[in-house]
């Protein structure tokens, strides 16, 4: 269904030929000049962009493709063997004019791809000893320090081991709010850097970073989408031949070719090649002023056949904006000495909760620390060193693994999110949270059945199953997969894909 770039070129300028073409002659018809140079508009239209057309068309005829946008060819060629120019222009402009439309449509879709593509940077800074030095992104070996200059972008994943500041990842994450960073902090390839230069300890080569592996999950989803033809080629099969059959009788009943033309021109699917892209255009902009990126427009035709949504939750289906709901803390240490600590170290964080507890100090006036180092490595949780107090901040499940006789002071399981924290390697206090479903939700899943004819909602999500199926039952969808990494959506999808029809419903980079 996509068209190379030039070729979307070309059909715009045969389309903006044949308007002009068409205001011109008719100007001149009405201001009584000679008919036949009222004509010559027409005859260069036809020419230039009528032969290159019914030459595409003609192409699909040898390969035995019967689209309906066949007869908009046929009709061309009758009216200039007719001298019918009038009508066989009206149908250059129909055909180029939804080609165009069409490949402008598709190209918006691919945007966010050619985005990402020129983000990543071509050079890096790489820092020995005091000596800086610009290299390609393949040059990059795991240790090397890399320096990051303010609003530059991160040419790979590392760990901050210089200089304090924030980053923007919002592009890579779907949050929206800066990460600060302070040695010990993760830095993501993509993420945008603030005010100040930071270097950091490339913890993975170029190829094999966050940015990169997002990229390719991306790349592999556009060169595997489904090809959804047009509503239009669906007709093509037996509408065309029927439509052809129709004229020649037409033309052998009454012995006057001009009624082969009027059917051929009458047959032409003119409102289908034109009002399918103008449809598909207004949908995707439609779409995105309400915050929902369609990457492929042959998604919206194949909506009405899908028989399964999947759906991922955090900012789809919930907020995405986790609220800090209880504080159980210790008998003994007060909380706001707790939150004090904790929300000195989550400030530095990239953590979904993290935002929610710094909020919650905020809001109560609590004083923040200075922090004198971070760590916050994948699985381990976030550890650091606030006030002179060792403070780390992890799950149930990896504290008990370290000290399993701290359970009996632990509270009760609950549903939501929930973090635990030591102090000076003491349990300290637990805290929940909850991600509010959108309202919409339940009566959304509850009439996709009944409505649309869907026979499966699944709920596909990067979160603990706990969480995730906490959130299933709320909103009604039976089939669950929590834990699930970009990589493993995508295959999900494809999945799913090879069996029926499917849409995925998510937000971000990483859904």
């Amino acid at each position: 269904m996509s068209l190379p770039i030039k070729t979307n070129y070309l059909q715009t300028a045969i389309a903006l030929m044949a308007i002009v073409a068409i205001i011109t002659h008719l100007t001149m018809h009405y201001a009584h000049v000679d008919p036949q140079l009222a004509e010559l508009p027409l005859y260069a239209t036809l020419l230039l962009g009528g032969i290159p057309l019914v030459w595409d068309l003609l192409k699909k005829l040898l390969t035995r493709e019967f689209g309906s946008d066949l007869l908009a060819g046929i009709s061309i060629v009758t009216s200039v063997l007719l001298g019918e120019y009038l009508a066989g222009t009206l149908v250059v402009l129909m055909l180029s004019g939804g080609e165009a439309l069409e490949a402008y449509a598709i190209r918006r879709a691919s945007s966010v791809l050619e985005a990402l593509s020129k983000r990543l940077p071509s050079i890096a800074h790489r820092k020995t000893n005091d000596h800086l030095e610009d290299i390609p992104l393949d040059q990059i070996s795991i240790g090397d320090a890399i320096v990051i200059y303010p609003h530059e972008i991160s040419p790979v994943d590392g760990t901050v081991i210089q200089g304090r500041g924030v980053m923007d990842e919002s592009y890579l994450t779907g949050e929206p709010y800066q990460i600060a960073k302070t040695p010990g902090s993760d830095v993501l390839s993509g993420a945008i850097n603030g005010e100040t230069a930071i270097t950091i300890r490339a913890e993975k080569l170029a190829i094999d970073s966050r940015y990169a592996r997002i990229m390719k999950v991306m790349q592999d989803s556009e060169q595997n989408k489904p090809q959804i033809r047009r509503i239009a080629e669906h007709l093509g099969a037996w509408y065309t031949p029927l439509a052809v059959l129709i004229g020649v009788s037409a033309w052998i009943v009454s012995s006057d070719p001009i009624r082969f033309l009027a059917v051929m021109v009458v047959a032409t699917p003119c409102p289908l090649l034109i009002a399918i892209p103008v449809a598909i255009i207004g949908s995707i902009s439609l779409s995105a002023r309400r915050a929902i990126i369609i990457k492929n427009p042959a998604s919206l035709e194949a909506a009405s056949q899908c028989r399964t949504l999947i759906f991922d939750k955090t900012g789809t289906l919930t907020y995405g904006r986790p609220d800090l709901t209880e504080q159980i803390c210790r008998p003994g240490i007060q909380s706001s000495h707790v939150l004090s600590l904790v929300g000195s170290l989550e400030r530095y964080s990239k953590h979904p909760l993290s935002e929610s507890i710094v909020k919650q100090a905020v809001s109560e006036q609590i004083a923040f620390q200075e922090v004198q180092e971070i760590s916050e490595r994948p699985g381990e949780g976030l550890t650091g060193l606030v006030g002179g107090h060792r403070v780390q901040v992890t799950s149930r499940k990896k504290l008990l693994a370290a000290q399993p006789d701290l359970e009996s002071q632990l509270p009760p399981l609950a549903g939501g999110l929930e973090c635990l924290i030591t102090i000076d390697g003491l349990y300290a206090a637990t805290y929940r949270f909850r991600d509010k479903p959108r309202p919409d939700g339940k009566p959304f899943i509850s009439h996709l059945s009944p409505k649309h004819n869907i026979q499966r909602a699944m709920l596909v999500s990067g979160d603990r199953e706990s969480e995730v199926q906490y959130l299933a039952d709320i909103v009604g969808i039976k089939e669950v997969y929590a834990g699930q990494s970009p990589e493993q959506k995508l295959e999900r999808v494809r999945l799913e894909n090879e069996q029926a029809k499917t849409i995925f419903i998510g937000d971000g980079i990483n859904d």
